[in-house]
């Protein structure tokens, strides 16, 4: 392997590794053995915020987030594991698209007839990933809209067979 080519595949995985720190660095989930202490005094949230719901992103801003850096959006919408699994496949994506160049360039060096195939191969590897960028971007946009939807909806058994139930609250103003 030439040393130009281990280092791009250096330099792709230390991306990797930036854009998976950037994304881990979300608050942590509550495990049920570390539940809130009740005996304390109760403090109040300040004027304007709420305690119980984390802060509400915009969904151009989630947009833009996730068009960037696939996940960000999702993450901070609070979506971890959606934004986890589209920061993995830019990962994949990345890396594919490394190895085979890495490969074209090979097979240039000794004249294999397979050149047009390798550039296939790499042109398909782009459009994945220009297509993670987008389809993130889309995602953590509708996201942010149904931030405020109830996540009411359950599954359970009924006599003939399996179902899905939800309810949606809503008050209609008496004159």
């Amino acid at each position: 392997m030439r040393q130009a080519d281990r280092r791009t595949a250096g330099q792709a995985v230390a991306a990797i590794l930036v854009l998976v720190a950037l994304l881990s660095g979300g608050p942590t989930v509550r495990l049920s053995a570390q539940a809130k202490d009740t005996a304390r005094a109760k403090s109040t949230p300040a004027k304007g915020a709420s305690a119980a719901q984390p802060k509400r992103v915009k969904p151009v801003d989630a947009l833009f987030r996730s068009l960037f850096i696939p996940g960000w959006g999702q993450a901070s919408t609070g979506r971890n594991t959606a934004g986890a699994m589209f920061a993995v496949w830019e990962g994949v994506t990345i890396m594919m698209t490394a190895r085979a160049v890495q490969e074209k360039h090979y097979m240039e060096e000794t004249g294999s007839e397979n050149v047009a195939s390798k550039d296939q191969q790499i042109q398909d590897w782009i459009v994945l990933l220009v297509f993670n960028h987008l389809f993130s971007a889309a995602e953590a946009f509708v996201a942010a809209h149904l931030q405020d939807f109830p996540k009411e909806l359950k599954i359970r058994a009924v006599p003939g067979g399996g179902g899905v139930s939800g309810g949606i609250r809503f008050s209609l103003p008496v004159p």
